[in-house]
């Protein structure tokens, strides 16, 4: 049973947590104190429940809660050995646990136990950081909210940071909270609701303030040139860039990214101040950890063409990566952990929007968030005076803190197919919807294209939500709905590198019955529609220069020769070629090409449910609902096949252990003799 303490602490935070004006995904912490009875010596001891590291207060659970008896954390205090090495006591604090389970305690635990009090939240609102980071802070605290808050000069997140919080609580008995310059707020009660209050006290006093006080173009004057384009202009060209930008991100490990151009954005990029403000970088260490100390800004006018802006992004990412190392070496010790990469994870396109990246969609999405908290943070210290974060030295601290590398070494390996971004035709139901599936599963970020937006969007809410899976509407008969179709996962994912040529459908006929009007559908969707699915993404896969993988859901029927199928079984072989002219000509760029080829799959089949399957028992003498059965015993295994079976292989395809295999064609039919590839 939760412990009412800790109950009314999941509740505040989930209040708190929801909604972004509070705290950002993951960011902050909470707490809540009470007493409990010992189980082993029957004994009432007192505990604090502290929201574990890495948590998130909107979702936050009993499960995501680190338990810890207050006296022996307050003991802590005697053998704490000095701000040198308080990084010591992180360690020390899974010695003050109670019970068993629980969140690892984070780095902000000794500020929710040293301090005073039985509620104690600590938040990163925008209208908190603004004030926080602005010049003059500190009298801007007094000017703002009198006594009942307290400045804090920057420190690092820590138990000496614990320390000053306790001691200023003790000496300012009238206060209800504080602000940590650079950081955020901290604010307590003696009930949670009490808490929440001056939390929310806090920072909505600021923030009107701000509202209030704020000169009119905290930004400085329009930049001329530098508007945000109609957005139907600035999503085309953030779909024609977006390849190129996600190879930018990429280049010491693949990336996810997301696309954002919300007004914050695109009113920051269109303003005179914003070359100096992005290169100021953010500040509180919620925000840097994941956006990096700075983005990169592209310096070129909205209508700048799509051509000039791939040649100077390129260019601005050399300096980016040299500025960076550069960063690193100036501040590293023998102690700090290897560089992470110097790629950035923030790129900003006037007129156009923001690119973020990430190792998954959710952390690609989440970066681009909080650098919009930075905008609005910037916004509000520019405001009301001057924009003036943590310097480099302490920011690079907080990026290589030892602390922060035991997280990150924490986190669980990668999924096989992690990063990568798979695009799948004709992916409503069928082989195509268990591909999307498995490979969804196995880590990659899908994008479920169908003639039925509607089917498409079902099946992509069956597998997961926008972080994992996004469907979209695709005639791949229709070059213009190709290009659309691959502008959306661009614009969803960052990119594609994994591409399946499954969509398809199939009329039993014979030679005679079958007319030019049949021959023409099959190869428009199946023989044109791969060509024209292959020729749009190997395009975004060249421009990322990550490689890839395209694979056609070929057939049994391109090498068997049976009755009364001529305009299916030719485009498979038009298909099945097309495997090994590509794989000829993108290897060059890394992209392997391969096919599968099925037989038989009855389950789930759109193509069997629209009257293939019963011309094909027709043609076998044999009840439509036996024919699966009927497939499976004219088979080598004498096994049935099912779409899983397809995905299986695709998945083995793609997968990391062959890497080194192009042109190939997997047969997966139970074993029909007379399909042997030779």
């Amino acid at each position: 049973m939760t412990h009412p303490a800790a109950a009314d602490l999941i509740a505040r935070s989930n209040r708190l947590g929801s909604d972004p004006k509070n705290t950002n995904y993951a960011g902050g912490n909470t707490s809540a104190k009470g007493t409990e009875t010992d189980p082993v010596t029957g004994q009432p001891v007192e505990l604090v429940w502290v929201k574990g590291s890495g948590g998130d207060l909107g979702t936050l659970t009993e499960q995501g809660l680190a338990v810890l008896r207050l006296d022996r954390m307050r003991a802590l205090v005697d053998v704490y050995p000095g701000l040198e090495r308080e990084d010591e006591m992180v360690a020390a604090f899974d010695y003050c646990l109670h019970g068993k389970g629980g969140a690892a305690p984070s780095i902000d635990t000794a500020m929710h136990g040293l301090v005073d009090a039985s509620h104690v939240d600590h938040l990163h609102p925008d209208s908190g950081i603004a004030v926080a980071t602005a010049a003059d802070g500190q009298e801007l605290t007094s000017t703002i909210f009198g006594d009942k808050v307290v400045w804090v000069p920057w420190r690092r997140p820590g138990f000496q940071l614990g320390l000053d919080i306790a001691e200023i609580k003790a000496k300012n008995p009238q206060a209800i909270g504080c602000i940590l310059g650079g950081h955020g707020i901290t604010a307590w009660g003696e009930t949670s609701d009490e808490a929440e209050r001056a939390s929310l006290w806090i920072i909505d006093t600021a923030a009107a303030y701000i509202a209030e006080h704020s000169r009119p173009e905290p930004f400085g004057p329009p930049l001329a040139g530098y508007a945000p384009l109609p957005q139907a202009e600035r999503r085309a060209k953030a779909a024609a860039l977006g390849a190129t930008i996600r190879g930018i991100a990429s280049q010491d490990r693949p990336m996810v990214g997301h696309f954002t151009d919300t007004g914050e954005v695109l009113d920051f990029l269109a303003s005179s101040e914003h070359p100096r403000l992005g290169a100021l970088g953010t500040s509180c260490p919620d925000h840097f950890l994941r956006t990096k100390v700075k983005p990169l800004v592209l310096d070129l006018p909205s209508d700048a063409p799509v051509e000039d802006c791939v040649a100077r992004l390129k260019e601005l990412a050399v300096a980016y990566r040299e500025d960076y190392q550069a960063y690193y070496d100036r501040h590293a010790t023998p102690a700090s952990p290897a560089i992470r990469g110097a790629d950035p994870l923030i790129v900003l396109v006037p007129g156009v929007g923001m690119f973020s990246f990430g190792k998954d969609k959710q952390t690609a999405r989440v970066a681009g968030e909080f650098y919009v908290n930075a905008i609005n943070v910037m916004r509000g210290a520019e405001g009301l005076s001057t924009y003036a974060p943590i310097d480099e030295a302490e920011k690079f601290r907080i990026e290589y803190w030892a602390l922060e590398e035991a997280k990150l070494q924490r986190m669980p390996k990668p999924k096989p197919l992690a990063t990568r971004v798979a695009l799948v035709t004709g992916a409503a139901g069928g082989i195509g919807k268990a591909t999307a599936k498995k490979l969804a599963a196995e880590g990659a970020c899908v994008v479920i294209a169908d003639l039925s937006l509607e089917k498409a969007q079902a099946a992509a809410a069956e597998i997961g939500g926008s972080d994992v899976a996004v469907g979209v509407a695709a005639d791949v008969s229709d070059e213009d709905a190709v290009q659309a179709m691959v502008d959306a996962a661009v614009l969803a994912f960052g990119g594609v590198d994994l591409v399946v040529n499954n969509a398809g459908l199939s009329l039993s006929k014979s030679l005679m019955d079958t007319t030019a009007a049949d021959w023409d559908l099959q190869h428009n969707v199946m023989a044109k529609g791969s060509f024209l699915v292959s020729k749009a993404t190997a395009k975004v896969m060249v421009e990322q220069e990550m490689g890839g993988d395209i694979v056609y859901i070929s057939s049994k029927n391109s090498v068997f020769a049976g009755p009364n199928n001529i305009a299916y079984s030719a485009t498979k072989a038009d298909q099945a070629h097309q495997v090994r002219l590509l794989a000829a000509e993108l290897g060059a760029h890394g992209i392997k090409v391969n096919g599968v080829n099925p037989d038989g799959v009855v389950q789930g089949s759109g193509i069997f449910a629209s009257g293939w399957g019963a011309n094909r028992a027709a043609v076998y003498g044999v009840e439509e609902k036996d024919l699966g059965k009927f497939y499976a015993q004219r088979t080598i295994l004498k096994r049935e096949v099912l779409p899983e079976n397809i995905a299986n292989a695709v998945f083995v395809l793609c997968g990391p252990d062959m890497t080194h295999t192009t042109g190939l064609h997997v047969p997966v039919d139970a074993g029909v003799a007379a399909a042997f590839l030779r």
